[in-house]
């Protein structure tokens, strides 16, 4: 069976995360990608939790083995001139590049995007920053906490009566790269129509604005500012996030359940269900509105009957009625969800250091073309002579001269 990407060969110039999840859908695919790295200044997520057996190794990360799985690997010191030639070397080889370094830096090296395609009209490019190539915040350096942070998203997170709080992590990390893929694959189908290829500027403050649409839109509309709001919501009531019983199988740790009526209908099943019959009939809180009036004492209602109940119980009675209703999962509760496992969505690779290793399939599931990762990600310099022999064409002379010269490093 051929994959959906067969053929498409990738030069990844990326590093941490926005950049390298974008290589890694494409290598889930079939797409060959050559991932370039320095094994001087190691990049970011080699350095980040967690890691194989706890202890921090540049070798060991699970973020980057995610980001990076189905990837060749190649180290090369891109300051040195012999170090650029070979990235200009695996630009001719390439169909696509993708890279995230700081705006302006592979000009300065002649290896932007005006400097490459002038021999190549059909490269596609595709630069991912914080902010995007131009503008007065082009320069501006950080990661997906700074980004999501610029988009609105760190200010709306928290409780209405206490500092913001922020999503978890660096959210748009994780959102930029979902619509640079979608652009990506339409500027690889507008090159197979016309020949010709494209520059793909993907700012990861805008990507994270485009979540927000809603909000942007009112305040357009009427100036409106949104404003945290907890748990709740603004349209749906109830809408929140319920304490539960302890779980012999972990103690001490506070386990929850996310609960919500998005009718008016499942409010009436809702209050039906945990015993409060008394609430389902009452007029008052037969509408939305009527409801956010009183919801303080909804949620004390439906946090006293979660309360004495496991996570696990009060979710699977709430389904069962037709509320929408799930635990709040743990990392242990996501390796042992049964909807994931039935996806196989963690998959275990072998690995070279530590046997083996576990990464995420692909977020996409294609009927006659399924893709997944092919192997775990490169070790520093793992593949140095394959890509420099084998892709490259390189004579033994040539390679030995890049290494005594300190370009693969």
């Amino acid at each position: 069976m051929t994959a959906a990407l067969a053929g498409l060969k990738v030069l990844d110039l990326s590093w941490v995360v926005a950049g390298p999840l974008i290589g890694r859908a494409l290598a889930d695919f079939g797409a060959e990608v050559v991932r370039v790295e320095s094994g001087t200044r190691v990049e970011t997520a080699r350095l980040m939790q967690p890691f194989h057996g706890g202890v921090q190794d540049k070798e060991g990360s699970v973020l980057f083995g995610n980001c990076n799985a189905g990837k060749l690997g190649v180290t090369l010191d891109l300051k040195s001139s012999s170090g650029q030639q070979v990235v200009r070397d695996l630009v001719a080889w390439a169909d696509v590049v993708v890279e995230s370094f700081s705006p302006g830096q592979l000009r300065k090296w002649g290896l932007d995007y005006a400097t490459l395609s002038a021999d190549r009209p059909d490269l596609i490019m595709l630069s991912t920053s914080i902010a995007g190539q131009d503008g007065p915040w082009s320069t501006l350096a950080g990661f997906g906490n700074v980004g999501s942070s610029l988009s609105g998203f760190q200010n709306l997170v928290g409780w209405e009566d206490a500092l913001p709080m922020g999503p978890f992590g660096p959210y748009t990390d994780y959102v930029g790269p979902r619509l640079a893929l979608v652009t990506l694959l339409a500027a690889l189908e507008n090159r197979r129509r016309t020949g010709t290829g494209c520059y793909i500027d993907v700012a990861q403050v805008e990507a994270g604005v485009f979540f927000l649409s809603p909000q942007v839109a009112q305040h357009s509309y009427d100036g409106t500012v949104a404003e945290r709001r907890g748990n709740h919501d603004a349209v749906m009531v109830p809408h929140g996030v319920y304490p539960s019983a302890a779980e012999e199988a972990r103690p001490g740790r506070d386990r929850f359940v996310a609960v919500v009526a998005r009718t008016d209908d499942e409010w009436s099943l809702l209050a039906t269900t945990i015993g409060r019959a008394d609430l389902a009939s009452r007029p008052d809180l037969a509408t939305a509105a009527g409801r956010r009036d009183a919801e303080v004492e909804i949620d004390d209602a439906i946090g006293a009957w979660t309360s004495a109940r496991t996570a696990d119980e009060a979710e699977q009675a709430l389904q069962a009625a037709g509320v929408a209703a799930h635990k709040a999962v743990s990392t242990a509760d996501y390796v042992e969800d049964a909807q994931l496992a039935a996806r196989g969505h963690l998959v275990e690779l072998p690995h070279p250091l530590h046997g083996t290793t576990t990464v995420e399939g692909p977020r996409y599931r294609l009927s006659a073309t399924p893709g997944g990762p092919r192997r775990a990600a490169p070790t520093l310099g793992q593949d140095n002579e394959v890509v420099l022999r084998d892709l490259l064409g390189y004579d033994d002379a040539r390679i030995a001269a890049l290494h005594d010269e300190g370009a693969l490093r």
